[in-house]
């Protein structure tokens, strides 16, 4: 099977919701975070309070560099055939969730399975964060839109 590269939609979708913050920040989950949702740098280093990108093109080189070992885990783990939008929506979706969800979840079981449609729909399983007080799972109104617009993306007949 051919190996597949992010398209430019599959990046805007990503920055979309990601956002850019120059100045490190703690994510949903208390990462520490910059960019367009980077926890590490080029060489590994972690991200650390008062860290700042200098510009825009930085965080564009960061998420490049980041995004490599996402669309190396989606080129890896799926073993069917993927469209150009299937592969955007999967790498969206590694990139927010990481590898190893991908990995262990019920979408990849449904996706190598040949089940399209049941990978799909496992995207909007995939809504909830942990309440930092409470440590239950509630569902995220962020977290489902870009579930829906990934499943929308994955669905879609366009192929860049």
């Amino acid at each position: 099977m051919a190996t597949l590269q992010l398209s430019a939609r599959g990046i805007a979708l990503i920055k979309n919701f990601e956002g850019l913050r120059l100045l490190a920040y703690r994510d949903i989950a208390g990462v520490w975070t910059i960019g367009y949702g980077s926890t590490r740098y080029h060489d590994g280093k972690a991200v650390k309070p008062g860290d700042k990108l200098a510009n825009q093109e930085q965080a564009d080189a960061l998420l490049a560099n980041t995004l490599s070992q996402y669309t190396d885990a989606v080129n890896e783990l799926v073993l069917v055939p993927l469209e150009q939008n299937q592969f955007d929506a999967l790498v969206s979706f590694t990139y927010n969730e990481g590898s190893g969800a991908l990995k262990q979840s019920t979408l990849l079981h449904k996706l190598n399975n040949n089940d399209y449609s049941g990978a799909a729909d496992q995207f909007l399983v995939w809504d909830k964060i942990t309440d930092p007080r409470s440590g239950e799972k509630i569902v995220s109104s962020t977290l489902a839109q870009r579930r829906s617009q990934e499943r929308a993306l994955f669905l879609s007949n366009q192929s860049l």
